[in-house]
């Protein structure tokens, strides 16, 4: 149960899926050397913590500048004992286009191990991936590079109950996922408040989530719009994600005094 509610609360929900409709702010709101860390927590016990990071490269593709995103996961405290994971996710995005070029995920989850690596070529609407080839309707992210693109587009004229979607390719396939806009609130963290954006992101009931299950994110209603804090119930008890460390930011944070 942990590791699945890590997978999906550090990367699914940090991807907050508006329409692709909605245009690009003029340039990326963040910039190389961005670190973002952030704590799980499973009712009052941390569980796990997670870190994305900016990378700066000199590596290119089709001859354009690319920006390295690192997302890293893993068990924390007397979860190591039960069930260890180590996760890592790269991706590599255009600077321009924030489009990514390559995915690739470690895995690392007590003895389970598998690498997996994903071509995206935008242009052709395809991933090609070591399982395959996937062909989508249109634009196509990695679970890393979609918070990355979604944090950089003209969210301006959204309004509450507003619902859009973004592709992905996770794992053997391309899905969609759903957003609601909830409204605005005030939330307290670990490093001050913030004025923000809660959304709503879809999830499929199951082994994890109730049927009225529900996820919430919050993103700082400022200019680098990241996020402070994710919850959802799930089968037995709730899971809350929350932010840690904010370094090498773009923009001033929007603390609210």
């Amino acid at each position: 149960m942990v590791k699945k509610s890590i997978l999906f609360l550090l990367l699914i929900s940090c991807s907050t899926a508006f329409s692709q409709g909605l245009q690009n702010v003029k340039e990326p709101v963040f910039k190389a050397g961005e670190y973002l860390s952030y704590r799980l927590r499973y009712g009052f016990i941390t569980a796990a913590e997670a870190s994305i990071k900016v990378l700066d490269t000199d590596v290119k593709f089709d001859n354009r500048p690319v920006f390295h995103l690192l997302a890293e996961g893993r068990t924390a405290g007397s979860f190591n004992v039960f069930y260890k994971v180590r996760n890592r996710y790269d991706s590599y995005v255009d600077r321009e286009s924030l489009s990514p070029y390559l995915y690739t995920e470690n895995i690392r989850e007590a003895n389970y191990r598998r690498s997996d690596k994903a071509r995206f070529y935008q242009d052709e609407k395809k991933v090609v991936s070591n399982k395959g080839t996937f062909k989508g309707n249109g634009q196509t992210f990695d679970v890393v590079s979609a918070y990355f693109f979604a944090r950089s587009l003209d969210i301006s004229k959204l309004k509450q109950g507003d619902k859009f979607s973004m592709d992905y390719f996770l794992g053997d396939g391309i899905s969609k996922l759903e957003v609601q806009f909830v409204g605005r609130e005030r939330i307290k963290t670990a490093l001050g408040t913030f004025n923000c954006i809660k959304f709503s992101p879809s999830i499929q009931p199951g082994r994890i989530f109730r049927k009225d299950s529900k996820l919430y994110l919050w993103i700082t209603d400022d200019a680098n719009r990241i996020p402070v804090k994710a919850h959802v119930e799930i089968l037995v008890g709730s899971v809350t994600l929350e932010l840690m460390t904010a370094e090498g930011l773009k923009y001033p944070l929007g603390f609210v005094k």
